[in-house]
């Protein structure tokens, strides 16, 4: 099994391949009501789905060691894709993890077994330190993810990244190695993530309006 591949129970991550293009592409197409307030956009605006060229910059960001691009799969089908990105080296030793799932598969623990897993192999075959994902405050399925697993609050960003057309403001979370020395993935499902490290303080809420 490659270093990058990842299972527990139905759940497993893998890197993203050329040909799962068709498949992520239809997944998008088909969830477009779903996923398009959560999607990231162009400020510039336009742009059509290109499955096979956003495959393609990905893999290149993974072989300049910027990112690394998952699919996540339940049962061994395509249920989504987790991106790492935003790879920093050195001092900082940190990336950002970003992800979607398809309706259908919503609700059957993929994305935060995921997501576990993921941090587990940049904590462990990567070797970084900081793991973060930031969570618009209206993504309450998003939140109830980084609480589950103990994802440190970190603090209110506004208007920090361009989505569904605007600058949308975001709520940032954290995890570093020294915060899940069994793993995330270990610690969430013995029941061992501390109460509250996710929650959000009034301040920071009331600052929505």
């Amino acid at each position: 099994m490659d270093t990058l591949d990842r299972s527990h129970g139905a759940v497993s991550i893998r890197l993203v391949r050329s040909r799962d293009a068709r498949t992520l592409q239809h997944e998008l197409q088909t969830n477009r009501s779903w996923l398009q307030p959560w999607e990231a956009t162009n400020p510039g605006g336009g742009g059509e789905i290109d499955m096979r060229g956003s495959i393609r910059r990905l893999l290149q960001q993974y072989r300049d060691g910027s990112g690394v691009p998952f699919v996540m799969l339940h049962e061994g089908e395509i249920a989504g894709q987790l991106n790492v990105w935003g790879i920093s080296r050195g001092s900082l030793s940190s990336a950002t993890i970003g992800y979607w799932v398809s309706e259908r598969f919503a609700g059957r623990g993929i994305t935060p077994t995921s997501v576990a897993l993921a941090t587990d192999i940049c904590f462990e075959a990567l070797r970084l330190h900081r793991m973060e994902i930031c969570i618009r405050p209206e993504n309450t399925p998003s939140l109830r993810i980084v609480e589950k697993l103990g994802f440190r609050y970190e603090g209110f960003r506004p208007r920090y990244i361009h989505i569904d057309g605007d600058w949308r403001d975001h709520y940032a979370f954290a995890l570093t190695t020294e915060d899940v020395p069994e793993g995330v993935l270990r610690r969430w499902v013995t029941g061992r993530v501390p109460h509250g490290a996710g929650t959000i303080p009034d301040t920071d809420q009331t600052t929505l309006g």
